[in-house]
């Protein structure tokens, strides 16, 4: 029997009142933000300093969009950051794009250091706005911008070598024929430091540092390793008929390594000193120099191939003796990406120093001179987050931690002082249930507080520091609109135990605006278990992209399971040489919890879906959880750890490579997949190896299995845009909601918002 288009728009039509999968449904889910958009909601982003003043800017929603405040830090007193119509007008007319007052595509600004402008990154450059004539200038980008993923950062010391000034302008330091040169400024004929540089084994001065007095020259030789590079086809370039192709340098697990040595320069005797290796001997990567103010000597910072042990070391001067003034080792890894942090204080007689020596990430006081611990400065089974401020003549510290308040969800982060010895302990946030975003002044006197979870809407409070007394509530959410005009449920926060029935697994529930308890719903997760951090949200969204999922008739769920970071060492050397594991014994427990108190939770159609290291994880679901997992989406995955970035795998899979990554391996296991599976890479993926993919894929074929597969030409790690989210949506609502999507040939797709 035949079915014309029309009666098939009334059949998605006539299941509305089920809401879901229905074109009411897609259209609700990818309007979402812009729905949030037009409310009176009042919620405001986390504040930031002006540098060098008594003032704050942030961002706030505003009916339509977004307005940037400044806050005048004295009084309280808020005022436009800039006239948003006059900025609009005068970025769209430096780029040809029209742009809209409330609807700005930034997100940060900056203010420049005498006032008189605003700088910001948008529409692929830098730009600076006067604030008196309203022009926008471009200019060059800074570190931290947004730039396409081309080569990834190696751990190598980089050959980018360009003129180093001496401190007293009278020298320069360059590189000629692999060697060390200096000139006089102003100069072209240059002195020869060194002659024993070869193109194997070559100075370099990207991480070169001049001594203070200008005396002496701290650089790195570097002998080459292996330089491995992956070959891209781009298939369907914009500005040629023919496909382009390119090599990105790309280091993985197992590659042989530049192995840099510093080398100690005396100008005036024109000779260089070698550093005896016996410190750092295996380096996988060696920081920049740092000098001692009194030019006496010079640190830098060795990671030993493994991510076993590091270490501060410190060079005499005088003699080129090396001696280490910190060093951290680990039986498993040193989480070098966010647990390390240091602070010379007085010039390096004394260095705080974070460790998870006892367990707990905290921070101690080390004697510069001796190497040995003064005093451990914070205590107890919660970890320290990041530092703000240190004083030294005060001998105070200003820093977030969190899992401090008992029995509160242990990754809300909270604000402390704390002096060197460990004492005065002070809370710099009073509300226990949510998680604190604190700005300071420069001077540290004012600070703003912007606190929320994701069922409470943020709200921003400026306070003295001294004395925490409040000057002004700049900002108080409003979540009425959202529920009285978006039918708006808040996600719920769940928790239950793990896998060792002590250790309690946090994770959040979003449910459709059109959620009736008497019905069944089938449950999607989002995950990402990369080792590196913690993912669940803590802070308040009005439009989260999982309530988007959710509001095609989906119950979506994440949460963070054993293996992950900011909860105690033990729960994160789960992760070691065991990516594979990604939390899922917990996971599974969290889910059974939820199904047991909640009828509507529907197990029997549960999905998976993640993106990069969450791709990995959900084929994993499938290949080694497959009788609890139903389906997944897997997009851009590293699905063997050997196939990904040096950086990234050897931290949590060890050096040398060993059986676990095979173990870990989702091309190993291709042949155990159970239930539905759709797999998706960017043809220009520089982040991941596409190849990867392309292996799963071709495993999968040799195992005969069936799935779908998309391919996206000329994409990159992320940004593949609405076609790809409607073709993860469709999938779902298929294998889940058993319903044909609408056949976006002949039905319009919903647009979803673009701006920031």
């Amino acid at each position: 029997m035949q079915i014309t288009r029309l009666g098939a728009l009334a059949c998605v039509f006539s299941l509305f009142a089920i809401g879901q999968g229905t074109l009411a449904d897609y259209q609700r889910s990818a309007t979402l933000r812009d729905r949030t958009l037009d409310l009176d909601l009042h919620l405001a982003d986390a504040a930031q300093t002006i540098e060098k003043t008594n003032r704050f800017w942030y961002r706030r929603t505003a009916p339509g969009g977004h307005e940037f405040i400044v806050v005048d830090a004295a009084t309280g007193a808020k005022s436009p950051a800039f006239d948003a119509v006059r900025l609009a007008a005068a970025l769209s007319k430096a780029t040809g794009t029209e742009y809209k007052p409330l609807r700005l595509p930034f997100t940060a600004i900056t203010f420049t250091e005498d006032g008189t402008g605003v700088e910001f990154f948008a529409a692929e450059w830098r730009w600076r706005l006067n604030l008196s004539t309203y022009v926008c200038d471009r200019i060059p980008l800074k570190p931290g911008d947004p730039r396409p993923l081309r080569e990834l950062p190696g751990p190598r010391v980089e050959a980018l070598d360009h003129p180093v000034a001496s401190p007293d302008g009278k020298w320069e330091a360059l590189i000629q024929n692999f060697n060390v040169f200096v000139r006089e400024k102003g100069r072209k004929d240059a002195l020869a430091l060194s002659f024993d540089g070869t193109e194997g084994d070559h100075y370099v001065l990207s991480a070169a540092a001049w001594s203070p007095d200008s005396h002496k020259l701290a650089a790195y030789r570097v002998r080459m390793g292996q330089h491995r590079k992956i070959a891209y086809i781009e298939s369907s370039p914009a500005d040629q008929v023919q496909p382009k192709w390119s090599l990105v340098d790309y280091a993985k697990p197992g590659d042989t390594l530049d192995i840099p040595r510093p080398v100690l320069f005396d100008v005036a005797t024109r000779k260089g000193t070698p550093i005896a290796p016996e410190l750092f001997e295996n380096p996988y990567s060696m920081s920049r120099f740092e000098w001692r103010k009194n030019s006496a000597a010079f640190t830098f910072e060795y990671n030993q191939r493994g991510h076993q042990l590091y270490r501060i070391v410190e060079v005499d001067a005088g003699t080129g003796v090396a001696r280490a003034v910190v060093t951290e080792t680990s039986p498993t890894f040193y989480c070098y990406y966010s647990k390390r942090y240091r602070h010379d204080v007085d010039d390096g007689k004394e260095v705080i120093w974070t460790s998870e020596r006892d367990g707990w990430n905290h921070l101690y006081l080390y004697d510069g001179a001796t190497g040995k611990v003064k005093n451990q400065i914070t205590h107890g089974e919660w970890v320290v987050r990041s530092v703000a401020k240190v004083d030294d003549a005060k001998r105070q510290i200003w820093f977030s931690a969190s899992g401090m308040h008992a029995g509160k969800d242990p990754y809300y982060q909270h604000w402390f002082r704390i002096n060197f010895d460990g004492t005065g302990l002070m809370p710099l946030t009073a509300v226990p249930d949510a998680t604190h975003t604190l700005a300071f002044t420069s001077d540290m006197s004012y600070l703003i507080d912007t606190y929320s979870r994701v069922d409470q809407a943020p709200v921003s409070e400026l306070r003295r520091a001294a004395d925490l007394n409040l000057i002004a509530t700049l900002e108080t959410g409003d979540v009425k609109p959202l529920q009285q005009q978006m039918h708006w449920n808040a996600p719920e926060p769940f928790v239950t135990k793990g896998r060792d029935a002590k250790t309690d697994i946090w994770g959040v529930i979003y449910r459709p605006s059109t959620f009736d308890a008497s019905k069944s719903y089938p449950v999607l997760e989002y995950i990402y278990a990369g080792p590196h951090d913690s993912f669940v949200p803590k802070t308040f969204a009005a439009a989260h992209a999982m309530q988007a999922m959710a509001e095609l008739g989906f119950v979506v769920v994440q949460m963070d399971g054993m293996g992950t970071s900011n909860r105690s060492k033990a729960f994160h050397d789960v992760a070691w040489k065991n990516i594979a594991d990604a939390g899922f014994p917990d996971r599974i427990l969290w889910h059974k919890a939820v199904a047991a108190k909640y009828p509507w939770y529907d197990l029997s159609r549960l999905g998976i879906y993640g993106h990069s290291a969450g791709g990995q994880n959900s084929l994993g679901a499938l290949l080694f959880h497959g009788d609890f997992y139903k389906a997944a989406v897997s997009s851009a995955g590293c699905h063997d750890n050997r196939m990904d970035k040096i950086s990234w795998n050897e931290q949590w899979m060890g050096w040398p490579l060993g059986p676990e990554y095979a173990a870990s391996s989702n091309v190993e296991h291709a042949s155990q997949l159970k239930g539905k599976l759709m797999l998706a890479v960017g043809e220009m993926d520089t982040n991941v190896d596409p190849a990867s993919t392309m292996q799963v894929v071709n495993a999968l074929i040799k195992a005969n299995k069936v799935f779908d597969f998309l391919f996206l030409p000329g994409k990159n790690h992320g940004g593949w845009g609405d076609y790809w989210e409607r073709k993860r949506e469709d999938f779902f609502v298929r294998e889940f909601l058993h319903v044909t999507p609408p056949d976006w040939n002949n039905v319009a797709p919903p647009v979803v918002a673009t701006a920031p």
